[in-house]
């Protein structure tokens, strides 16, 4: 009996030293890239709009002239757009790239976006909780495109929205730099959807921007970063190698809508 016991434990203990390095690469896979070196985005970006300055007058007449787009096609987009998981991601980019991108077939592309996600949001919460300004739709009345409970309670300066979005678009034109310019304008229309929903005001869009910029500049000093784009880039370029395509006429029909700026 206590051969078979000894057994026993000697198993258990093998396969917990056996799986000990799987469990770390998992656990590394939700770490952020810049760990706490992320950039103050405090210091870096322009101090909220205050009430009173042309700036904040600015925001007001843009959310209350875009208003007139609810039940528009460009409002459904940005209702569409609300969504922020990689998954919706791939989709929202799949057309600007030119191939329809999933986590099942691009796995590599998938996990380095959503790790970017967790760098982008730990940077963009410290401004948030620093200036705290009000969403449009608290300082004039107008329709908005998802449920107003769902950010009642969180800030509109930076929109984290668009540090995301923009961060992608960024991250993928480097993956797929022969469909950049596509890639980026596809990154602004994501973030200008935020002013047309009435979530955002423009200048927390411009904001969220500058944002995700200086987060992906810190991002390339880190060399498992630069790894994982050049991993999504091989990718990607298979795809396209394997013909998983976009269908074009949908692809057209989303650039002729998402192309002019609707403010």
């Amino acid at each position: 009996m206590r051969r078979r016991a000894y057994g026993h434990r000697t198993a258990l203990a093998l396969a917990c030293l056996l799986l000990a390095p799987a469990a770390s690469a998992a656990d590394g896979q939700d770490q952020r890239y810049l760990g706490d070196t992320a950039p103050d985005l405090v210091a870096v970006l322009p101090r909220a709009p205050l009430a009173g300055t042309p700036r904040y007058e600015t925001d007001r007449k843009v959310f209350r002239q875009t208003r007139k787009l609810a039940g528009t096609p460009r409002w459904q987009a940005a209702t569409e757009d609300v969504k922020v998981d990689v998954p919706a991601m791939l989709r929202n980019f799949s057309c600007a790239a030119g191939v329809a991108m999933t986590e099942e077939n691009a796995p590599r592309t998938a996990a380095l976006l959503a790790r970017l996600r967790k760098d982008v949001s730990h940077a963009v919460s410290a401004p948030k909780r620093h200036y705290q300004r009000k969403r449009p739709f608290l300082i004039d009345s107008g329709p908005v495109c998802q449920p107003r409970a769902e950010l009642e309670t969180s800030f509109d300066y930076p929109s984290g929205h668009t540090s995301w979005g923009w961060a992608v678009a960024l991250t993928l034109a480097e993956a797929d730099p022969s469909h950049a310019g596509a890639i980026l304008a596809r990154g602004r229309a994501y973030g200008e959807s935020r002013v047309v929903c009435g979530a955002h005001n423009a200048s927390a869009v411009e904001a969220g921007r500058t944002a995700a910029a200086s987060v992906v500049a810190a991002l390339h000093g880190v060399p498992e970063f630069r790894d994982d784009v050049a991993a999504a880039r091989t990718e990607i370029r298979a795809l396209r190698d394997q013909q998983q395509m976009t269908d074009a006429a949908s692809c057209q029909a989303e650039i002729s809508l998402l192309g002019p700026s609707p403010y």
